[in-house]
């Protein structure tokens, strides 16, 4: 994710809550911060008063502190009431992690997206496995060399560690379905491109969005092509994706985003993030002016070496979001040397 610059948004709160407090953001609507142990050490779930109980929208990673913050906020504000559904917006561990563990603790469903459930559970069953020979490939043509590519088959199958074992079912949400949630209509608004199927959550009566990972207003999500489709175009998923909330989300909500603060002014980050992926593609024009491999590319669009084994898988698989994106428009061209790492020239 890279930080960029936010001068159009408008911050309604002095403060976010601190770990594992909460704050009534509109009616119905709590805010909880629970921790994550990354760089970027937060994530923002959603408590939605529904009726009887309370809907929960995305619940943290699976890790020690997480559970002492569930603990608390269950013995605490969230305890006058059970949670009754567990609503995920994406697959990723800090989203879903602690989805298996709240959905046994009340004997309640997971609601999720079909391509998110089917993803997760993908990748859970890759614990314990070697990394597989694609994926060796996949990273030695992006221009990994032998320590990075060893260190990936150390790290391979580590999915199913940060999560606690999902449901066996769910129940599907799918893209515009209406979900009453307490006293209120919640729209899906489905995006694409940082994940399979990415659900937002609208009310228009309550004037809020929670955008989870699609719209963040201090950094950009990251959009990578993973081994499992190497040729995919994520990044005209994602700009597609951005064109999509513009058209049916208005500018004057509230966003809750999962990471960062809550925020006014969807369009204008939008229009930010749309902006920093035109300048991403147009750096790597001027820089295919000479062959490149994706690290190469990585190099261009960072301005840095990443040391970071994780962080250098995401600037890898970024870089590739470009590069075949520009490919897929016919402005550049791809070949294979004679040691299977690939090489991007300017169509």
């Amino acid at each position: 994710m890279l930080r960029i610059d936010k001068p159009l948004l408008e911050y309604p709160f002095a403060d976010a809550p601190k770990v594992g407090e909460s704050l009534e953001v509109a009616a119905g609507v709590v805010w909880i911060r629970m921790p994550l142990p990354m760089r970027l050490d937060h994530i923002n779930i959603w408590a939605l008063e529904d009726g009887d109980g309370w809907t929960i929208v995305d619940c943290g990673m699976r890790y020690p502190a997480t559970v002492d913050v569930w603990a608390r906020l269950l013995a605490g504000r969230l305890g006058c009431k059970p949670v009754t559904r567990v609503l995920v917006t994406h697959m990723h561990p800090d989203h879903i992690g602690m989805a298996g563990w709240l959905t046994r603790r009340f004997t309640c469903r997971l609601w999720i997206t079909r391509l998110e459930y089917v993803t997760v559970r993908m990748l859970a069953a890759d614990s314990g496995r070697e990394a597989p020979d694609d994926a060796i490939q996949f990273y030695r043509a992006a221009g990994w060399d032998e320590p990075q590519i060893e260190n990936y088959r150390a790290r391979f199958g580590g999915f199913g560690s940060s999560i606690y074992t999902l449901p066996d079912s769910y129940h599907r949400i799918s893209d515009r379905d209406d979900i009453a949630i307490g006293e209120h209509l919640w729209r899906v608004v489905v995006g694409n491109g940082h994940s399979p199927e990415h659900a937002c959550l609208y009310c228009e009566k309550l004037g809020v969005f929670i955008s989870g990972d699609q719209v963040l207003p201090r950094i950009t999500s990251n959009v990578s092509v993973f081994p499992t489709e190497p040729e995919a175009d994520p990044l005209g998923d994602w700009l597609e994706s951005l064109r999509k909330l513009r058209g049916e989300v208005p500018n004057g909500v509230l966003v809750l985003p999962s990471h960062n603060d809550c925020f006014r002014g969807l369009h204008e980050r939008l229009a930010q993030l749309e902006a920093h992926h035109h300048e991403s593609l147009a750096t790597l024009r001027d820089a295919l002016s000479r062959p490149l491999r994706a690290v190469d590319a990585s190099d261009a669009l960072f301005q840095r070496k990443m040391t970071d084994a994780f962080q250098n898988s995401l600037a890898t698989g970024e870089s590739l979001a470009h590069l075949n994106h520009l490919v897929r428009r016919g402005e550049a061209a791809m070949s294979a040397d004679s040691n299977g790492v690939n090489w991007y020239r300017r169509a």
